[in-house]
């Protein structure tokens, strides 16, 4: 990169030590004044920080453009190539139900989503309702079973609070009654008369179910309250819409309940009571008065679905309808009248499994690529044989599919269009097996040009997640074409804490084993090099959130392994976010990460890991770091405390940025094009380690 001289000396964050103890262990932090007392309420209002800190992260921000000053044309560049590959005035194949047919477009030049029906008839225009604010994004948009209104949600932060409206589709308005502090989930009553949605606290955890008559402007009937702050509390709809389930879980365990959409006073009924360990989720068999629950009882790590009455569902009356398979994840399934769809992954690779209900008949669906990506995109519709799923790999844009599953026919709907154009032909993606510390095989996808040279000498960017059974897709995007095309290697690194071989890789890649996450993305990037896409050095990591963490691990354990780090809302804090039950997210992840405040041996392994905590006084790779002030999910201190920790004790003169976005949270940008600029600067940190800026 550029020579320190050509841009200002960094920003240095005064140290002022605050002395934590735990388990008889003595933690100095010289940063925690970066944390403002008052946060809850930034997150409401990005104004009310602290003028100190802002004056920080402004400065940290002034310094990151500097610092990139030189990237700006390439910067411009990018995100009007990448632009270029977006088709602006898109939209969704639309979905039928009863007398309309509903879909999402976009107008070009516009960055939020228009919801429609039928022959453009705009139900909600996210464009014109973005006007004025900073920030916005539609978390939610579902219209009522009698066609007549639209309930939808927005968060005007980032801090993903919502405001939950009831538009009138006749007259185009917005009913009085609004919901503030809502989560975004919501279901409607059979009678449209009502919708039940989840209400956040002030830690911003979902604590209540509560019931809203539509149009009503006094207080809304609380339905559930989650007594255990450790669990998450949401509200969905059975595909048959005959019932409101009400799930709890935390990362483990979970629990349903469920209301009548017919009679909606009726109190929630409880399926089968939390068993730590146990997890289900349920659908409506509606001819055979059944339930369809898909779980990891009695055993089924890798899931299997089981059958219970409707007036009888408790674990006692489960039995087998899919039977455990073990090395077969049942990732999902999505329920018909007469038909269950279900998506599995074996040996990382998905397919899709059609089961005639009533004949226990079943066949498969699958694709020739070596890689590729399936998603079932289920719609209104209940009663048809219609199953509607998405395709792509990382070479072959996405497609849209309408599967007949009683004829077995496939009807291409639609195909992801690139306006400046794309040869797949031009492009090669692969799947290696790279060997992990203790013999276990991660695989990596790979995608490069045809005519890059694989002799070692190519740039690589690796990416990499490893947390909360994600599995990273190996499916189709548009923007790293352009690090490809200017002579990357892209590589997607499938390592333990996802779900790509099973739920065992997932559970080795937490709490304790935490570790095996690091070793496996190390492992891949070596395996990488071994083959010959790259050399060390030249290898770019890239990770966010809980693969900022990932990031920040790596950095300290493998450096010289890496020419530089995208960290992205990274969770770099562990050990202090994890002793801290204040803060939103903390008492749902120790199932996760452990209980640091309870367990002396999750606090001792935790501490072994965490990134802040493990910085140590040697050479580091060029990293950037980003932050959104509004995140509730990954606090904007924890990447600046990194930052500041790095900068005070690496022995390297290697650029260290920090850009935070201070009108943004975890998600970043919300327009589509804004994004663009985010993703642009990664990129040109990217290309600039790698000598190509």
């Amino acid at each position: 990169m550029s020579p320190r001289d050509t841009v200002p000396e960094p920003p240095v964050a005064p140290r002022r030590i605050v002395v934590s103890a735990h388990h008889g262990d003595r933690r100095e932090d010289p940063y925690a004044w970066l944390k403002d007392p008052n946060w809850q309420q930034v997150m409401h209002d990005p104004a009310a920080l602290n003028p100190e800190i802002r004056a920080y992260l402004e400065a940290e921000n002034a310094y990151t453009q500097a610092a990139m000053a030189d990237t700006e044309a390439l910067q411009t560049a990018l995100v009007a190539e990448m632009r270029g590959r977006i088709k602006e005035d898109d939209n969704s194949v639309p979905a039928p139900d009863g007398p309309h047919a509903y879909y999402m477009r976009y107008r070009e030049g516009g960055q939020h989503p228009l919801f429609c029906r039928d022959d453009d008839d705009v139900m909600l225009d996210g464009d014109r309702e973005a006007e004025g604010h900073d920030y916005f994004r539609i978390a939610a948009c579902d219209h009522s079973p009698d066609h007549r209104h639209l309930a939808w949600a927005a968060d005007t932060t980032g801090g993903s609070y919502m405001t939950l409206r009831v538009r009138n589709l006749s007259t185009g308005a917005d009913l009085a009654d609004s919901i503030v502090h809502a989560q975004g989930d919501l279901a409607w009553t059979a009678d449209s008369a009502a919708l039940f949605y989840t209400l956040l606290d002030d830690k911003h955890r979902p604590v209540w179910v509560r019931r809203h008559a539509v149009g009503d402007t006094g207080d809304d009937a609380n339905v559930y309250t989650e007594p255990d702050r450790g669990f998450f509390v949401g509200v969905d709809t059975t595909a048959s819409r005959a019932f409101v389930v009400i799930a709890a879980n935390d990362h483990e365990t979970s629990e349903c309940r469920l209301i009548p959409s017919a009679a909606p006073e009726t109190p929630p009924r409880l399926v089968a009571a939390r068993d730590t360990g146990i997890e289900y989720e349920v659908e409506h068999d509606a001819p055979r008065d059944r339930l369809l629950i898909l779980t990891n009882a009695d055993g089924a790590e890798d899931f299997k679905i089981v059958v219970a009455p409707l007036g009888a569902p408790g674990r006692t009356n489960w039995q087998d309808l899919v039977p455990h398979t073990p090395g077969t994840l049942v990732r999902a399934m999505v329920a018909f009248r007469d038909w269950l769809a279900r998506l599995e992954r074996i040996d990382g690779l998905p397919r899709i499994v059609v089961r005639q209900l009533e004949t226990g008949e079943e066949h498969t669906i699958t694709f020739d690529e070596e890689v590729y990506e399936l998603g079932l995109a289920p719609g209104y519709e209940y009663a048809t044989d219609v199953l509607r799923f998405t395709y792509s790999s990382p070479t072959t844009p996405s497609q849209v599919f309408d599967y007949d599953m009683a004829s077995r026919a496939r009807t291409l709907r639609k195909t992801q269009e690139v306006p400046s154009g794309h040869n797949p032909a031009d492009y090669v993606a692969r799947r290696l097996m790279a060997p992990s510390h203790d013999g276990a095989e991660v695989p990596v996808t790979v995608l490069y040009r045809r005519d890059t040279p694989l002799d070692g000498s190519a740039p690589l960017l690796l990416y990499g997640y490893g947390s909360y059974g994600h599995t990273v897709p190996s499916g189709f995007a548009t923007n790293r074409l352009s690090l490809v095309d200017r002579g990357f290697v892209y590589a997607l690194g499938h390592i333990r804490g996802g779900k790509e071989k099973g739920d065992r890789w997932y559970r080795d890649g937490r709490l304790e084993k935490k570790v095996n996450t690091f070793h496996d993305f190390i492992a891949a990037a070596e395996a990488l090099i071994a083959a010959d896409y790259t050399r060390a050095g030249r290898i770019v990591g890239h990770g966010a959130s809980a693969g900022g963490l990932l990031m920040g691990a790596v950095a300290n354990m493998a450096p010289q392994l890496f020419g530089g780090i995208v960290a992205e809302v990274p969770f770099v804090d562990v050990l202090t976010t994890m002793c801290d039950d204040t803060l939103p997210l903390t008492p749902p992840e120790w199932p996760e990460w452990g209980n640091a405040i309870a367990d002396p041996e999750a606090y001792a392994w935790i501490k072994a890991y965490s990134p802040i905590d493990n910085v140590a006084a040697k050479a580091y790779p060029a990293i950037l770091a980003t932050g959104g002030l509004t995140d509730p999910q990954v606090t904007y201190w924890e990447p600046a405390k990194w930052v500041a920790t790095l900068r005070a004790t690496k022995t390297d003169a290697n650029p260290l940025l920090l850009k935070t976005n201070m009108a943004a949270g975890h998600a970043g940008a919300a327009g589509r094009f804004d994004k663009l600029t985010e993703v642009a600067l990664a990129y040109a940190f990217a290309l600039k380690v790698a000598g190509l800026a």
